[in-house]
């Protein structure tokens, strides 16, 4: 009798949503082998290109993610696009299941008028300059002295706290020289971060808004005016522990006098919904609409409102996915449509072979952590349908014929050339910043015979 085939599973995606399905796939199926398939030269996706560089404990996630792809049975193949290189189609031939885990890496559009002038920018952009993205241009502009911050969540802190931070306390990090030298020469001195909601009600978490006082040189000023709780913001305060103790974070900084000592200052508005961004070609100010809540909690307007003169916007919003080439998208909510990780055709039929698993799957919710239990909803579907699939059997590789496939050999010559990099500077890592030097030492034989 012959031995029934091992499951050949793709994974589209290196980034934790995409590791952590892999991982929980090889605790189902230990002889599955599993392909995981990067856009990218370099693996962990939000990891490595969305973590904020001076948030080294969230970055030490790459270890953990780093066991996992060493693990017997998985095969990192980065620098590969689907739609680019290879079609869904063609992977769906070649692997009894293939999972997306693309996650997200655009800004939700803002829809106000002027936001697309010149000054104007999306959240996404500017984490992915500061933290080295391989597909990002090396040049950001920073000559505004005064600038503006639109959001409620930690990718807002995270933007302001960036913006405000003088270079010196970055070098220490896996930075690299560019967006030091960009920092360096900035001429930032106010960051004005504006939230729609009251204090009780944005999404930040404790830790992360305590870090904005916690800087060298920075001062962080909230007008006692911000910070008057209505009823339902009482409500809230009783309800969550995190969101009182950020309203008490607010209510110490409200209380000291401004020392008008440091270079910078972070100013912090509440209830500001934004209506229109001012200027001719390039941003020149910004208005906003004063907001309240109502009996249930939701934002209204009062008509009531108020300008401010800044130099350049970041829209920290929120993020969507990109559509995956040959897959099903739902424009409006910005994920691929499923049942429980099934992807479904048009008519709500699932999609044989096809999964979705992480931000693509549920939109850009949660820590990173919480896409533990997202993978082992979509695995747990696949290793069921797998009963009724028949196996792909022995087929043609359809990476086979890519001379530009980097392995897990090719991301380890990357690994080893940061941290020399890295080393030089008296630092753990510092980033490569393009793909020519990701793939010259990734792939040292394929672009010295491409040179000739």
């Amino acid at each position: 009798m012959t031995a029934p085939l091992s499951p050949r599973i793709a994974i589209v995606g290196a980034g934790p949503a995409g590791i952590y399905a892999a991982d929980i796939l090889l605790g189902r199926l230990p002889d599955a082998t599993v392909d995981i398939i990067e856009k990218l030269p370099a693996p962990y996706g939000l990891v490595r290109y969305g973590v904020a560089p001076d948030h080294p404990r969230i970055r030490k996630i790459t270890d953990a993610l780093d066991e996992v792809l060493r693990r017997p049975g998985i095969r990192l193949r980065c620098n590969v696009e689907v739609g680019r290189d290879v079609t869904l189609d063609q992977l769906r031939a070649a692997y009894d299941g293939v999972v997306i885990a693309t996650g997200a890496d655009l800004d939700v559009a803002l829809d106000i008028p002027g936001a697309d002038l010149a000054g104007s920018f999306g959240a996404a952009d500017f984490v992915a300059w500061y933290d080295a993205h391989p597909d990002v241009p090396l040049d950001w502009g920073l000559g505004a002295e005064s600038v503006a911050v639109l959001g409620a969540g930690n990718v807002a802190l995270d933007v302001t706290r960036i913006l405000a931070k003088h270079a010196a306390a970055l070098t220490s990090t896996d930075t690299p020289d560019h967006v030091l030298d960009r920092l360096a020469g900035s001429r930032i001195r106010d960051v004005h971060l504006f939230a729609r909601r009251g204090p009780a009600d944005v999404r930040f978490s404790a830790l992360e808004l305590r870090e904005l006082g916690d800087q060298h040189d920075v001062e962080v000023i909230v007008d006692p005016a911000e910070l008057v709780l209505d009823a339902h913001a009482e409500r809230m305060l009783e309800q969550f522990s995190q969101r009182r103790i950020i309203v008490r974070t607010l209510t110490e900084w409200a209380a000291r006098e401004p020392h008008g000592a440091a270079t910078r200052r972070i100013h912090l508005h509440f209830r500001h919904r934004p209506v229109r961004m001012l200027g001719g070609t390039s941003v020149e100010g910004i208005e906003f609409e004063r907001t309240a809540s109502d009996p249930l909690g939701r934002m209204v307007g009062t008509g009531e409102f108020v300008q401010y003169r800044v130099g350049a916007v970041y829209r920290a919003i929120g993020y969507r996915s990109s559509p995956v080439p040959g897959a099903p998208f739902d424009d409006a909510s910005g994920v691929v449509p499923h049942a429980e990780g099934r992807v479904l055709a048009a008519d709500g039929s699932p999609i044989p072979r096809l999964y979705a698993t992480g931000w693509i799957k549920r939109g850009p919710v949660g820590l990173i952590g919480s896409t533990k239990s997202d993978a082992a909803q979509t695995v747990q579907h696949l290793v069921d349908d797998l009963a009724d699939v028949t196996p792909v059997g022995d087929v043609d590789d359809p990476l086979a014929g890519l001379g530009s496939v980097v392995d897990g050999a090719g991301w380890a010559r990357i690994d080893d050339a940061e941290r020399a990099e890295g080393a030089a500077r008296g630092r753990e890592r510092t980033k490569l910043t393009t793909r020519d030097e990701m793939l010259a030492h990734a792939l040292p034989l394929t672009v010295s015979e491409t040179a000739r």
